[in-house]
């Protein structure tokens, strides 16, 4: 009885459990109230108009206004040498004195054939001369006989009084005659082509002879311009090659040109004639001047830069090729540019920008940077992009400040 009583407990139990499973769950109501966020403040600045001009720091090289190795013309020996390095020699000053004993040998021997030729020339000319004078007597001697011949056979007309073996006698002598002066008059024409070929030939070993004294020239070495010798590499006795290590180096210095490296985004200041100035290591406290005269037009495709050449006047010779100034190149533009805090250009992987505040919405505007400029003390980006003087930006660019949130304006005095 009491197993029973105890089974039929367990039962209830069982199905109160169920009950209380089955029973609806009391839900609490928990509404999650939505707070709407707070529109941010964004401290802004304007966009500003200014002219770009500031002074960058560029290495340029001095270098000698003009500059040539000088080498011997022909091969020699040096005979003499009146220069050293640093000696300052003037245009047209004999250098170097060198000898060549072939030269003078092959002048020598187109001497001695111009001389033959003229002696062959006078023995034509006097050969001429005696051909001239045997046909003369020839042209005598058939005129004689040519009259002889006609008296002849005009008498001949009367019977009997010429015989007939005399007329054809004179005719035959006529023609001897004739033919002996029509030779004379081959023999001199030929005579005279000889003196002629001859004169030809002696032309032409006089050129032989002049050309001969003219490369003789090329052994007095002048110098091409007025200047300062900064290497010599020959001495009496050496031989002067036409390659290799020139004899002298020769530089002008009293004129000096400066080469500058100007950057692509600068070479719209290369104006000529601009005054430039720059300093040297060597000179500590001085300043130089340059002008601008020549400019590449080209840039260099590894460094992005237009070698510019300035003069350098420099006739007190202080200044030496070589030396590397730290050139004050002027930076400007050809009209007005926008400026804005560094810190207003926000920039990712994909774009640089600032954060335009127009009717109480943010906007991004791509910009390119420019130059840096100090203005008023302001440290201030130059950009380019579509944006206009006066515009509203925030003084701190970002990407978390969205284009169009709205935003409330706060305007900071300098943009700081």
């Amino acid at each position: 009885m009491r197993k029973l009583v105890i089974s039929v407990g367990l039962a209830l139990t069982a199905l109160g459990l169920v009950g209380c499973g089955n029973a609806p769950q009391s839900q609490t109501s928990s509404p999650a109230s939505a707070a709407t966020p707070a529109t941010p403040t964004v401290s802004a600045t304007t966009v500003e108009s200014h002219e770009l001009n500031r002074q960058l720091r560029l290495p340029g090289e001095l270098q000698p206004f003009q500059d040539v190795a000088i080498y011997a013309k022909v091969q020699g020996f040096v005979e003499t040498i009146m220069v050293d390095r640093g000696s300052l020699v003037k245009k047209g000053q004999l250098l170097a004195r060198l000898r060549a004993p072939e030269l003078d040998t092959q002048r020598r021997e187109a001497e001695a054939r111009v001389s033959a030729v003229q002696a062959q020339k006078v023995e034509a000319a006097a050969r001429i001369s005696t051909i001239r004078a045997q046909r003369l007597e020839a042209e005598a001697r058939l005129a004689a006989d040519e009259a002889t011949y006609k008296r002849l056979k005009a008498a001949s007309a009367t019977p009997g009084v010429v015989a007939g073996n005399d007329v054809e006698i004179a005719e035959r002598t006529v023609e001897s005659s004739r033919a002996r002066v029509q030779a004379m008059l081959e023999t001199e024409r030929a005579a005279q082509a000889q003196v002629k070929t001859l004169d030809e030939s002696e032309r032409a070993l006089r050129e032989s002879v002049r050309g001969a004294q003219n490369i003789e020239d090329y052994l007095r070495i002048t110098a091409p311009f007025d200047g300062v010798i900064t290497e010599r590499n020959a001495h009496p006795g050496s031989l002067a090659l036409t390659s290799g290590m020139p004899m002298v180096r020769l530089q002008q210095v009293s004129r000096l040109r400066l080469v500058v490296s100007v950057p692509e985004t600068e070479v719209a200041s290369v104006a000529h004639g601009t005054n430039i100035k720059f300093t040297l290591p060597a000179f500590p406290g001085e300043s130089f001047n340059g002008t601008i005269q020549r400019a590449s037009r080209a840039l260099d495709a590894k460094t992005r830069t237009m070698p510019v050449e300035l003069d350098v006047a420099n006739s007190a010779g202080k200044l030496a090729p070589g030396m590397f100034p730290e050139v004050m190149w002027p930076s400007v533009r050809p009209r007005p540019s926008l400026f804005v805090p560094p810190t207003a250009i926000a920039t990712t992987t994909e774009r640089s920008f600032v954060i335009r505040l127009r009717d109480g919405v943010a906007e991004w505007v791509d910009v390119k940077r420019g130059a840096s400029m100090t203005v008023q003390g302001k440290d201030l980006l130059e950009v380019f992009g579509e944006l206009s003087p006066g515009d509203v930006i925030a003084v701190r660019g970002t990407d978390e400040l969205r284009a169009g949130t709205k935003v409330n304006v706060k305007q900071v005095s300098g943009g700081k």
